[in-house]
């Protein structure tokens, strides 16, 4: 009995250690990326000053300490709190649809975001700003947060009958949304004019380039909650890998998990595109590599892809800040250069084109 109780539990404690040991190597490596950030970018500070203006130690160059602190430091929180947020909710979504190819964007949140985003753009300026004046500051992200949870509660209602959420009904609604989404938006873009099509533009890429301490301060205590409250998810994903009949044999609850993640992903998705813009493809690549690296168990996954999310994202953004200095690309650019190749090997592998 000891002999096979060690053999049958041998497995699970390897992979174990090296999930731990992943997840410390993730740490590590969202602790040298920020510093990298915060050290790169059109003026250059040493990483011996970064770490110095960090701690507290005095440094005779205010500037510098001006630049990290108001500029660089509120810009790496945002990225770390966008990065984590899309690649949790990418993540449980994946594990809701029991399909690595599922995204945050099959359920309808950044494109209902992203529709608020441009009515608040092109309709505020004609409708309010004759009547209040310019918009305040928080107008836009404001209403791109409205505008995803809206959404998704819609879909919800559309997909639930008796108590019951058909995952499959709610997918293909979102799909059905986003396409009119698209078509609206692009009716706005012909309405607007050149600097609402400018800003259009620019804000559906995704930035950071606005991230602010104010900003920081919004986006925080909506996206904290999700990442602390993912976890507990957790098991009631793995049962349903299974199958639902079986996840319900088991006593999950089975309604109150689906209804659980598709909340959270509203708010952090939400959250992420009002804040940063629309940033395609962290919420596909970053679970399905820790997938591949690990295993499929969530309760290493969603905190990994928490670390993992925020790495690339800041990753990312440090490199549009930096190669075509003092200019800057649009993050979204970046993304979607690295995540449209790999969603197209995903397609190939499940379709049995080549395997790992």
């Amino acid at each position: 009995m000891t002999a096979l109780a060690i053999r049958g539990g041998a497995p699970h404690s390897r992979r174990g250690s090296r999930q731990r040991l992943l997840l410390a190597g993730l740490a590590g490596l969202v602790a040298v990326v920020s510093l990298l950030a915060m050290s790169l970018g059109a003026t250059g500070i040493p990483l011996a000053r970064v770490v110095a203006v960090l701690t507290g130690s005095p440094t005779r160059e205010g500037g510098e300490a001006l630049i990290l602190l108001q500029v660089r430091l509120p810009r790496l929180c945002l990225g770390l709190l966008v990065g984590a947020a899309l690649a949790v909710s990418g993540a449980l979504m994946q594990g809701l649809f029991r399909n690595p190819l599922a995204d945050p964007g099959l359920v309808g949140v950044s494109a209902g975001a992203a529709l608020a985003a441009a009515a608040t753009i092109v309709l505020g300026d004609a409708l309010l700003v004759p009547w209040i004046g310019p918009l305040p500051f928080g107008a836009l992200p404001i209403g791109a947060f409205v505008g995803g949870l809206l959404t998704t509660l819609g879909l919800y209602l559309v997909a639930t009958r008796n108590g019951r959420t058909s995952i499959a009904t709610m997918l293909l609604a979102g799909v059905a949304f986003g396409a009119l989404a698209g078509a609206i938006m692009g009716f706005f873009s012909y309405l607007s004019d050149d600097r609402q099509l400018r800003d259009l533009s620019f804000w559906s890429l995704g930035s950071l380039s606005g991230a602010t301490w104010v900003k920081v301060a919004t986006v925080a205590p909506l996206v904290l909650p999700m990442l602390l409250a993912s976890p507990f998810l957790a098991r009631g994903l793995n049962a349903l890998s299974l199958g639902e009949a079986e996840a319900f044999h088991l006593g999950v609850p089975v309604q109150h998990v689906k209804a659980m993640a598709i909340l959270l992903v509203a708010i952090a998705v939400g959250a992420s595109v009002a804040s940063a813009g629309m940033i395609g493809f962290v919420g596909i690549v970053v679970p399905h590599v820790l997938r591949l690296a690990a295993g499929p168990d969530h309760r290493f996954l969603l905190p990994a892809s928490a670390l993992l999310g925020g790495a690339l994202l800041i990753g990312a953004d440090t490199v549009a800040r930096t190669v075509a200095a003092p200019a800057e690309l649009p993050i979204g650019i970046l993304t979607a250069a690295i995540g449209a190749p790999f969603f197209l090997w995903l397609l190939l592998r499940r379709q049995g084109g080549f395997d790992l």
